[in-house]
């Protein structure tokens, strides 16, 4: 297995044509056997998998050098278009967000752990995008079925539901509720999961604008929080960042599995 065919494995898995550029092959390798994947993998987890034999280290957080990351949070006007919000809408709300992700990118030490890959040989890659998308349809999916024509579901319920599927259950940190309360009607549920990062409080109140009830995401700043709170109209349900990261990327990982890939996961990635 080379690392391409890795990369498109989980594309294809993802539904994506092509590589998002929050993904990479930052050092190409061929012959791969063994894989160590982890939520965050650099210079001291590729020392680790070169020690122990692995042919490739995979990390789900970005580690590659693209400039044009920041365009896949126009993710977020497409997902709010579909909800009915007019597509300069959302582009509007969004250049806020894009420019404070801009000085923070511009100053970033983005090609460390490649630096360390390439003097060690080691064929080095990463899975963002793809591994999310998964994670978000899984648990919509789920969620959907479980409270389909229950219109009195309340977030509370939510938050429980989500702990029958493995990766909550074996999580340390179990979903928070970060806006509303447990007895708050949950309403219309949205999984918000892809998308790079979190988009900002102004494009995250304009999804209860749109007619969203509860956002179920992986992770919010206090900041955000707080503005969401002032708006008063929405909930947001906090599934979890390691946990919310694994659904994706034990699929990706049963996949290459089925390849013959064995694949040993650590680093935040919690297995069901």
């Amino acid at each position: 297995m080379t690392t391409k065919q890795l990369m498109d494995i989980a594309l294809e898995e993802a539904g994506l044509k092509e590589m998002p550029e929050d993904c990479g092959i930052m050092v190409e390798g061929k012959e791969i056997k063994k894989v160590l994947m982890g939520v965050d993998m650099d210079t001291a987890e590729l020392l680790l998998a070169k020690q122990l034999g692995y042919d490739c280290v995979v990390s789900h957080h970005p580690r590659n050098t693209n400039v044009d990351m920041l365009e896949l949070l126009n993710t977020h006007i497409m997902k709010l278009e579909a909800l009915g919000t007019p597509r300069n809408k959302g582009q509007k709300l969004l250049e806020e967000r894009k420019t404070e992700l801009n000085y923070n990118q511009h100053v970033s030490n983005s090609a460390r752990s490649e630096s360390a890959a390439k003097l060690l040989n080691m064929p080095y890659m990463c899975i963002h995008t793809p591994a999310d998308i998964i994670s978000e349809a899984i648990v919509q999916k789920f969620l959907d079925e479980k409270f389909k024509d229950k219109p009195e579901t309340t977030v509370g319920e939510v938050a429980e539901a989500l702990e029958e599927l493995g990766e909550y259950k074996n999580s340390a940190r179990k979903p928070v509720i970060r806006v509303g309360s447990k007895e708050s009607y949950a309403g219309k549920i949205y999984v918000l999961m892809s998308g790079l990062t979190g988009p900002g409080e102004k494009i995250l109140q304009e999804y209860f604008e749109a007619g969203v009830g509860t956002l179920v995401m992986m992770h919010i700043p206090e900041k955000d929080a707080k503005k969401i709170k002032e708006q008063g109209i929405g909930n947001v349900l906090i599934a979890g960042h390691m946990s919310s990261d694994s659904f994706g990327l034990n699929k990706i990982a049963e996949k290459w599995k089925e390849k013959g890939v064995e694949t040993t996961m650590m680093s935040g990635i919690i297995e069901a």
